[in-house]
């Protein structure tokens, strides 16, 4: 089969997932590592467009974990975790803001701009999309959201800018900024907008079972009895607990993937086979594609 012939048929059995996401929020958590690539940026960004020009409204919330790392180090910061979270101080939380709003965020903006797509960059500090508490007192300015302020999303929407969000709140004191995590962050803003879908890009395939295998598909009681059961378990008990909070506030499903496979966000939304492992409480209310 010819090229020609190859992407006129994929178009052509892509139409029931377009039709299906058409209006539809999605929110992709895109994460520090795949950003150093500049090529592995690109496609993402031309992803995102993608979804934009078909009738998608996402929202990339990103992190920026590597970058700010650097930064540090040059700087002679000491970095701190204490449960997988960075311990953030007065001169910490600088830097994180620093580089979240300033570096990363205008890099994805740029390059979704170059691929054609309108974005705009924003905090949530902006127009107090995050008010935040302290997660714990032993982490110093690392916050959990307690109020979201969503409207400025649903506003970039209507006028067709895709928000690329950088997770840093606003604390209930004048002029307090906290870290947020950036799992965290897109979990809260999925939840406040009552999205679709949330993609958890990550370097991983997704959640395995306890032989090893990437499950297709997981239901939340299902992820709890993995985690209890010690199967679930390291860097990816956040991220379940996120897909866990999400669909308790109304998301209807999230899906954990693998960020360094090509065009992963729209394996997972256009086609059948879809990719990583999606969670979900509740039957679809469409037919899913086989698998999903």
């Amino acid at each position: 089969m010819s090229t020609a012939a190859t992407t006129a048929r994929v178009l052509s059995e892509a139409l029931p997932y377009l039709q299906r996401y058409a209006g539809a929020v999605v929110v992709i958590k895109f994460g520090g590592n795949a950003m150093g690539d500049d090529a592995a940026m690109a496609e993402f960004a031309r992803d995102v467009v993608l979804m934009r020009q078909v009738g998608v409204n996402p929202v990339v919330v990103h992190g920026g974990g590597p970058m700010i790392n650097t930064l540090l180090d040059k700087l002679g910061i000491a970095s701190r975790f204490v449960g997988g979270k960075r311990v953030t101080d007065a001169a910490a939380v600088e830097v994180v803001e620093m580089v979240l709003t300033g570096q990363v965020n205008s890099r994805i903006v740029q390059a979704i701009t170059q691929q054609g797509g309108r974005a705009v960059g924003i905090s949530g500090k902006d127009d107090n999309l995050m008010l935040c508490e302290p997660d714990d007192p032993e982490l110093g300015f690392v916050g959990r959201p307690a109020r979201m302020n969503v409207q400025v999303l649903r506003d970039l929407f209507a006028a067709g800018i895709i928000p690329v969000v950088a997770p840093v709140g606003t604390g209930p004191r004048p002029g307090e900024t906290f870290n947020v995590n950036g799992d965290t962050a897109a979990g809260a803003i999925a939840g406040a907008l009552g999205a679709d879908r949330l993609l958890l890009l990550t370097d991983v395939p997704g959640v395995k079972d306890a032989s090893g295998k990437v499950a297709s598909r997981l239901s939340p009681d299902e992820v709890r009895a993995m985690t209890a059961a010690g199967v679930i378990a390291g860097g990816m008990i956040p991220k379940t607990e996120t897909a866990l909070y999400a669909i308790d506030r109304g998301v209807r499903a999230v899906v954990i993937l693998d960020g360094r496979t090509p065009n992963a966000c729209l394996v997972e939304l256009f086609t059948d086979e879809g990719a990583g492992t999606i969670i979900r409480a509740t039957e679809p209310r469409i037919r899913p594609r086989e698998g999903a």
